[in-house]
C-alpha cells in the first residue's frame, strides 16, 4: 500500500488533454447555428435533453456542449429544465416500457414547433439493447422523430452538425 501509495505521490495528478477540435470549426459550427436559430425562431434555440432508459453515454456527450471547451450557451443554445420552454428534444436511449409515457407526456408539452432528435444508437434503433423485453423500441416507435444522430456516443460536435441540419431542414 505504501508503494503504491509512493508512486501517485512521485507521478503526480492524472491530466486529461482538451478534446482535438479545431477552434474556428467549432466556432463556425456554433456561430451557424446559432445564427439560424435566430432566423427561424426570433430568438435562441432552447433544448430538453431527456433520457428515455440509456446508459448515459449520450448524456455525457450532450452536457459537454455546456463544459469550456465547449461552451454552447455563448452562441444562443440554451438547455431548458421544462420540456414547455423547449424547441427541440434531444432524447436519448431505448425508449423503456417505465418511461414510454413520461416520453409522450414530455412531447405533447413541448410547444409547436418542435423537433425530436433521436441521439445515439440506442435511440434511433435501440442499439445494444434491441430485443431487450424491458425496451419498447426506439424513440420513432413513441413519438415522430424529425432527425437521427447515430453514434455511441455521437461526439459532441456531431450533435451540434445535427442541431445545424435540423434549422436547415426546418427552414427548407
Amino acid at each position: 500500500m505504501r508503494r503504491l501509495l509512493l508512486d501517485a505521490l512521485l507521478r503526480g495528478p492524472a491530466v486529461i488533454d482538451t478534446p482535438a477540435v479545431p477552434d474556428a470549426m467549432l466556432h463556425e459550427l456554433a456561430v451557424g447555428l446559432g445564427e439560424r436559430a435566430r432566423r427561424r425562431l426570433g430568438r435562441s434555440l432552447s433544448i430538453r435533453e431527456v433520457d428515455a432508459g440509456s446508459c448515459n453515454g449520450c448524456e455525457l456527450e450532450i452536457q459537454a456542449l455546456n463544459n469550456p471547451v465547449y461552451d454552447v450557451e455563448r452562441f444562443g443554445l440554451r438547455f431548458v429544465a421544462s420540456p414547455r420552454h423547449a424547441d427541440v428534444l434531444l432524447v436519448t436511449g431505448p425508449v423503456t416500457w417505465n418511461m414510454r409515457t413520461a416520453l409522450e407526456r414530455t412531447y405533447q408539452a413541448t410547444p409547436d414547433p418542435k423537433w425530436v432528435v433521436a441521439v445515439g444508437d440506442c435511440g434511433v434503433d435501440c442499439g445494444v439493447f434491441a430485443g431487450s423485453p424491458a425496451c419498447v423500441g426506439p424513440v420513432s416507435a413513441v413519438i415522430p422523430v424529425d432527425l437521427s444522430i447515430p453514434g455511441c456516443p455521437p461526439p459532441p460536435v456531431d450533435i451540434l452538425k445535427g442541431l445545424l441540419a435540423l434549422l436547415d431542414k426546418a427552414a427548407a
